[in-house]
């Protein structure tokens, strides 16, 4: 690899802030090809609240009415609704939105509710769908006053690739972080450090990533 080459390589993949692999990633795969997009399980601080202005239509859905405050608050979404996420196909009618997300949001079902998701989440898109969850199970309480934060079920680079699915390692290699995605490795700054040197390989590797972003386009579907 050319010196140009090498130092492209490390402003791109691990010269970056924490997390910025993913909201890059992320970004592309929404911003120019959705104009609608459906946030279910939307939180207080979706991830899409640093682009959200470049969707015309992005509505948040959640069964945490504190969330959904705090998120309108912020101004994330131009739209919002409170309810059980295993109803939201009830609401909306199927292919009514470009891009469908829900952002560490599996994880908080069981397996059987979770692949019921999956087939709401991919009815109501018309364009993509993309999920982001722990690689694997990953124990986890309620917080933050939220009984809806708790781990119920683990999720591997199969469950998703046997449904049409690319999926992407995120956070680094696996190990190297625990409950709540934060490093291990104290202090947190260098364990941060070391965890996104090892992103390119996680990326290209999921299967030893922290983390998985799930992408099907429907359309090639």
């Amino acid at each position: 690899m050319r010196p140009s080459g090498i130092l492209h390589f490390l402003r791109s993949e691990v010269l970056v802030g924490e997390h910025e692999v993913f909201h890059r990633t992320f970004q592309e795969a929404l911003v120019g090809t959705c104009q609608s997009v459906l946030d279910v399980g939307c939180g207080f601080n979706s991830p899409l609240r640093r682009f959200s202005h470049l969707i015309p239509r992005t509505v948040g859905v959640d069964g945490y009415e504190q969330a959904i405050a705090r998120s309108r608050e912020a101004g994330i979404h131009t739209e919002y609704h409170r309810m059980d996420l295993l109803e939201v196909g009830k609401h909306f009618a199927p292919k009514s939105f470009d891009g469908v997300i829900a952002i560490d949001v599996i994880e908080h079902f069981d397996k059987p509710d979770g692949y019921r998701l999956l087939e709401m989440l991919e009815a109501l898109a018309r364009k993509r769908v993309i999920l982001f969850t722990p690689n694997g199970f990953l124990p986890q309480d309620e917080w933050d006053g939220n009984v809806h934060q708790v781990h119920r079920s683990g999720w591997e680079v199969y469950d998703f690739e046997l449904r049409g699915y690319r999926v992407i390692g995120m956070s680094g290699w696996k190990p190297l972080r625990g409950e709540h995605a934060l490093p291990r490795i104290r202090p947190y700054w260098l364990g941060g450090l070391v965890s996104r040197l090892t992103e390119p390989f996680a990326t290209r590797f999921p299967r030893h990533a922290f983390a998985l972003m799930a992408i099907r386009d429907m359309e090639a579907t």
